[in-house]
């Protein structure tokens, strides 16, 4: 008896390490790639900030001189306009297309499921290659959009030549993708209590004073995520503007990740677009953390009812 306890605390210690090893063992492939590709590639992006590295050269430290020529240089600016611009028009927008796309499609009619699918398609090829080209074809001089306009009596424009029609090509091609957001308010849409809208019914209340009074309330927390997505996202733009227009005419759609691309890959400034990469990522936290700073002044929790907030 005096052996066996020994063995049996072994055992039961191997139990226990055998546990949180065998965790450890199914997240290791997550976890090297964490490390590998996100964690050293951002610890490698914040020293390059602080340095002159062309990809030809071993970086050569410089301290904050990159930063004082970003804050000197006239495209940053530009670049920083046009991207606020892109986003406070796109992303305010894109909500309020899925909005009412899910708010049409929440409805039991038949046939529903196919109008979903085709209505979420855009989403599914929105980002690729071959539809910023599309696009690019079909507000070129001799695209669909001015051929239709000559059938109605407009006459033609050059809208991606133009830099005041530009960038709000891009902004629409933007809008068109709105099938992920609409999804999540359409999920939304169907946790909302449908005892809500029949008393609000029997007490008079209209549809309109109900999608105010019920509907935004209930949807409050989808609208901060979709909101607080589409702001990064926003701000990450680059495949439109680099096919659709490269940043013209004029700069009046390069925007800010496609000013950082052509500092990387055009002229070879890496330690300046590091930095470039690294003033993005404040900028986006600040946005992200004042809306979620904002949000409990608009923001609906149906738990906090039950705890008397």
């Amino acid at each position: 008896m005096a052996k066996a306890q020994p063995r049996s605390g072994i055992r039961q210690y191997l139990k226990r390490w055998n546990a949180p090893f065998a965790g450890y063992l199914f997240i290791a492939p997550w976890l090297i790639g964490f490390l590998v590709l996100q964690l050293w590639p951002i610890i490698q992006s914040f020293y390059l900030s602080f340095t002159e590295y062309s990809l030809l050269e071993a970086p050569q430290w410089i301290g904050t001189k990159n930063f004082e020529a970003i804050a000197n240089d006239r495209l940053f600016y530009n670049s920083l306009k046009v991207t606020f611009t892109y986003v406070l028009a796109s992303v305010p927008l894109k909500l309020a297309a899925a909005l009412g796309v899910a708010m049409l499609l929440s409805r039991a009619i038949r046939g529903i499921s196919l109008y979903r699918t085709v209505i979420y398609l855009p989403s599914l090829i929105g980002g690729s290659l071959a539809v910023a080209v599309l696009w690019k074809n079909i507000f070129g001089i001799d695209g669909f959009i001015n051929k239709l306009g000559v059938v109605i009596g407009i006459t033609p424009k050059n809208w991606i030549g133009s830099p005041e029609t530009a960038i709000w090509t891009l902004i629409l091609l933007t809008c068109w993708q709105f099938g992920s957001a609409m999804i999540i308010f359409l999920a939304g849409l169907k946790q909302i209590p449908s005892e809500l809208y029949e008393a609000s019914s029997v007490d008079g209340a209209s549809k309109f004073r109900q999608f105010f009074m019920i509907t935004l309330p209930m949807l409050s927390p989808v609208i901060l995520f979709n909101l607080i997505m589409g702001i990064i996202n926003s701000f990450q733009a680059f495949t439109s503007a680099y096919i659709v227009t490269n940043g013209g005419p004029i700069n009046s759609t390069e925007v800010y990740a496609l000013f950082l691309y052509n500092k990387a890959f055009g002229s070879l400034e890496m330690g300046y677009a590091s930095a470039l990469a690294w003033i993005l990522l404040v900028i986006v936290s600040i946005f992200t953390l004042a809306n979620f700073l904002a949000s409990k002044y608009w923001v609906f929790y149906e738990s906090e009812t039950g705890s008397g907030k």
